[in-house]
């Protein structure tokens, strides 16, 4: 069954702000096996010029679709969790992530598309800080294999 076309458009805001935390840097820094010292250490960090431990790249997928999942959840999206792959994932920075930031991500579904027997669902997160500067923006597409009919 095709995805409901009627949520492209649709914002979804997390409820509380993320806070990063040099745990949570170091933490996911090790998950990936990046052993960059300006993620774990704060004198590396302020020897490369930043304020703190910086975060990896990719650290806002820990948090940047936690408003998309009530789209995700919403029976009339049509979305089956059990056919969904990971299709691509990219980023593009304003600014880097530090230990610290407290950051708000607001998820946009910004287009479904049928490729095939396959779904495509698109979100945008724009990562702010409470009080609205921009850091970064999220791009995710997320597949549902064999959806469309």
């Amino acid at each position: 069954m095709a995805l409901n076309r009627d949520f492209v458009g649709r914002a979804y805001t997390a409820p509380t702000p993320y806070e990063v935390s040099r745990v949570k840097i170091k933490e996911f820094a090790d998950a990936i096996g990046d052993t960059n010292p300006i993620y774990v250490d704060r004198a590396a960090a302020a020897e490369a010029g930043h304020p703190d431990v910086v975060a990896p790249p990719t650290f806002p997928i820990v948090f940047s679709l936690a408003g998309a999942g009530e789209a995700f959840a919403d029976p009339e999206l049509g979305l089956n969790f059990a056919m969904v792959v990971h299709g691509e994932q990219r980023f593009e920075y304003q600014r880097p992530i530090y230990a610290g930031d407290q950051l708000v991500c607001t998820s946009t579904i910004t287009e479904i598309r049928s490729v095939g027997r396959n779904e495509f669902l698109t979100v945008q997160g724009d990562v702010t800080t409470p009080e609205g500067e921009l850091v970064c923006r999220t791009y995710n597409v997320i597949v549902e294999r064999g959806g469309a009919a």
